[in-house]
C-alpha cells in the first residue's frame, strides 16, 4: 500500500478512527479525524486535520500546520471547542531559539507568549493524531532500538486530550523504538515502525504508556495507536490515498 513512486508535489489524504478499549465499551466509536498532508517539491509540508472526540466533554479540533523539509515546525494554527462551545484559537510560530503564540481563549482571554528554547524546536505537539505519527520522526533510527529523549518540545496544551488553551507548554518526551513490523489495519497492509512514548516529564498528569505504529516510508503516517492506563483508547487508519497535485495531476 506504500506509494513511493509518486513525485512531489502531491497530497496524502486519510482518515483515522477513534475507538474505546474500556471494559463494556470495547470497539465503541469515540471519535474520528480527517487529514491532508500536502508535500511540496522542496520537501516542505502543509498539514490540515479535523478531529472530533465524542466523549464528554466533546472536543472539536482544527489544526493547520507548516513543516520544513526536515519536519521541523514553521507555524501552526489550532482552534478547539470543548463541550460544543468555543475554547480558544492560537497561531504558533517557531525560529532558531524560541517559539511564539498569539491566542484568544475563553479563560485567559487575549494573550501573547514567547518562550526561549535551548535550540530550534524539533517538532510541535498540536494533538492531531496524524501529528503524533510525524513526531516519531524525531527518533534517530540509525541508533537502532532503544529510548531517546526529545528535549524542548512545545505543545499546544498539556492536557492529554488537548482540551485546554491552546497556548504554549514545553516538555521533554522519551520515545522508545521497538522495531519494524508488517502491520495490517483497515486502510491496508504496511511496513511499519513501532514506537512507545514512555515518559513526558513536566506534564501536570502522568501520561499512560502510548504505543504508536507509523509508516516506514519516511512519511511517518500514523497507522495505529493505543493508550493504556486510565485512557484505554485505540486509533486506526481507515483510509489512505496519495494524490498528485498541480499541473502534473491534470
Amino acid at each position: 500500500m506504500q506509494n513511493s513512486d509518486i513525485q512531489a508535489p502531491f497530497a496524502i489524504v486519510g482518515k483515522i478512527h477513534y475507538t474505546s478499549l474500556k471494559e463494556g465499551r470495547e470497539q465503541q466509536e469515540r471519535g474520528r479525524e480527517a487529514f491532508r498532508i500536502d508535500i511540496q517539491s522542496n520537501g516542505s509540508r502543509t498539514i490540515s486535520a479535523h478531529g472530533e472526540i465524542d466523549d464528554a466533554p466533546a472536543i472539536t479540533r482544527d489544526v493547520f500546520s507548516g513543516l520544513n523539509a526536515d519536519l521541523t515546525p514553521q507555524d501552526c494554527f489550532v482552534r478547539i471547542s470543548v463541550g460544543h462551545e468555543f475554547k480558544g484559537s492560537a497561531w504558533f510560530t517557531f525560529d532558531d531559539d524560541s517559539c511564539e503564540c498569539e491566542a484568544l481563549t475563553s479563560i485567559e482571554g487575549r494573550l501573547s507568549q514567547k518562550i526561549k528554547l535551548a535550540k530550534k524546536a524539533p517538532a510541535f505537539g498540536n494533538h492531531a493524531m496524524v501529528n503524533d505519527g510525524l513526531l516519531m520522526s524525531q527518533y534517530d533510527l540509525s541508533k537502532g532500538p532503544g529510548t531517546q529523549v526529545i528535549k524542548g518540545l512545545p505543545l499546544s496544551s498539556p492536557d492529554h486530550r488537548g482540551a485546554t488553551g491552546p497556548m504554549l507548554f514545553v516538555v521533554d518526551v522519551a520515545i522508545e523504538y521497538v522495531g519494524k513490523e508488517t502491520l495490517s489495519v483497515t486502510a491496508g497492509t504496511f511496513e511499519a515502525l513501532h514506537f512507545k512514548i514512555v515518559d513526558v516529564p513536566g506534564l501536570p498528569l502522568e501520561h499512560p504508556e502510548y504505543h504508536i505504529w507509523c509508516t516506514a516510508d519516511g512519511h511517518y503516517i500514523l497507522l495505529k495507536a493505543t493508550v493504556g492506563g486510565y485512557m484505554q483508547t485505540h486509533y486506526e487508519l481507515t483510509e489512505l490515498s496519495f494524490v498528485p497535485v498541480g499541473r502534473s495531476a491534470s
